[in-house]
């Protein structure tokens, strides 16, 4: 099989592209990790990323609210009524910070895919994310 071609079209659903596709900057495997932060947010919190109809205009974007969330130390406020996962928050901090670090929106600041894996696993730490800016509220 000939795997010289890449292709680098746009493709996916928006929402769950990576920021580079939008400024016409080089595509890396991290767009993928980008992807995956989202739909991790989505898992966590038990709701898509972009909700017209959220109760709070502040929630209406998953990715935005989850920061401010954790920024304020409320990541609890992320759960539905979850009993089970308020056992362990924890690990839902965590979980929310990797998620962080795979939104940023300068590919450099996300892991690369091992490192992903490292971090959810749990064979490296997970340092403190930046604001993952809000530029994923321009683009839904």
């Amino acid at each position: 099989m000939d795997q010289t071609h890449t292709t680098t079209r746009m493709r996916g659903t928006r929402g769950y592209l990576a920021p580079e596709w939008f400024k016409n900057m080089p595509i890396t495997g991290k767009v993928d990790v980008y992807s995956y932060g989202i739909m991790l947010l989505e898992i966590i919190c038990c709701r898509r990323k972009f909700e017209e109809e959220a109760e709070d205009k502040d929630q209406m974007v998953l990715a935005d609210w989850a920061y401010d969330c954790y920024e304020q130390k409320q990541v609890h406020l992320l759960l539905q009524n979850d009993d089970e996962a308020m056992e362990d928050i924890k690990k839902l901090e965590k979980y929310v910070m990797i998620a962080m670090w795979c939104i940023q929106e300068d590919p450099s600041l996300r892991p690369t895919a091992k490192k992903l894996t490292m971090m959810l696993e749990g064979t490296v730490e997970v340092s403190i994310p930046p604001d993952p800016s809000s530029f994923t509220s321009s683009i839904q």
